[in-house]
């Protein structure tokens, strides 16, 4: 039975703020410290930061390679050993990183119904026991949904508080799960490096809307979205602003990394505000390369913006 998750507290809805990959897993653990970077490059990588309480427990974040260019998410609580996954779209290569790291599943995460995000649901859920966890206003969408959860929610993953945001655009019931403690959010196929997500059930300014929620957060804020897209991403963007010079140095180093097999996620929300073109709505560059008025509202330009993209 589907049951409505209830929380004791609630963030405003502004809220303050088939084939598999050929690269190896990147792991996060994120626990306090004074060093707030992390080594890009590495396989394992312990990105710290010093703002997380000091009576929280690392949370352990994994890729996991799925289909052709999709990425779930292991999350792991090193405290409690309580581990979820985020965005399965086949059970298989998340059951074998169990396997290797002797764990047990006990939450499934959905930021949509999408089936490159929820294609595993049903065999993880019979194999783990795992509660399947989506946005209440899909729910009829979500394969095995046991928790729904709304805009503005309160969640807890064994000790860390995830927010809940509303985030249409791509799909009607779209959400995005934000980490605060570990400046983390799941974006899924809202806001991807460098792009947005396709508007198949939204409009522009449902994304638009969706995007600046995003962009409310701290500049620091890891994001980790649904598909290795970053490349073809800056080869358009790129199209469209090539005199910007903090894309230009952020689409060689994602050539970089994609030429040694390497992920591009996590993407940092403040580099994605200055070359992240649908973040960038406004700059006359963009705007002039795609014949977008001075007048057209933000949300406009995005649709244009998007428009271009999909005709790339």
């Amino acid at each position: 039975m589907v049951r409505r998750f209830v929380c004791s507290w609630r963030c405003g809805r502004r809220l303050i703020l088939g084939k598999k990959f050929s690269f190896s897993f990147r792991t996060f653990h994120v626990r306090p410290s004074k060093s707030p970077q992390g080594l890009r490059g590495s396989i394992l990588i312990k990105q710290s930061y010093s703002s997380i309480p000091q009576t929280e427990s690392p949370l352990q974040i994994e890729l996991v390679p799925c289909l052709k260019d999709n990425y779930a998410y292991l999350l792991h609580d090193l405290n409690t050993g309580i581990v979820g996954v985020i965005d399965p779209s086949e059970h298989e290569p998340v059951i074998d990183t169990l396997n290797k790291k002797n764990y047990n599943l006990k939450y499934i995460l959905n930021t949509h119904h999408h089936y490159d995000h929820t294609g595993g649901n049903m065999e993880l859920k019979a194999r783990y026991g795992a509660k399947v966890i989506g946005m209440g206003n899909d729910k009829h969408r979500i394969p095995g949904i046991d928790i729904e959860l709304f805009d503005g929610d309160k969640w807890m993953f064994a000790e860390h508080e995830m927010l809940v945001m509303e985030t249409p655009g791509h799909t009607r019931g779209h959400g995005s799960f934000y980490f605060p403690g570990s400046k983390a959010i799941f974006t899924g196929d809202t806001l991807f490096s460098l792009s947005c997500g396709k508007l198949f059930e939204g409009s522009p300014e449902q994304m638009h809307s969706s995007l600046r929620k995003i962009m409310s957060l701290p500049d620091d804020t890891r994001i980790f979205c649904g598909h290795e897209y970053t490349m073809s991403n800056a080869k358009f963007a790129l199209s469209i602003e090539p005199k910007n010079q903090d894309l230009q140095a952020y689409a060689a180093q994602v050539a970089e990394l994609r030429q040694k097999s390497l992920p591009t996620i996590p993407a940092i929300l403040g580099k994605e505000k200055s070359c992240n073109p649908f973040l960038r709505t406004f700059s006359s560059e963009i705007r002039r390369s795609l014949k977008i008025p001075e007048n057209a509202s933000d949300a406009e330009a995005l649709g244009v913006i998007r428009k271009a993209k999909d005709n790339f």
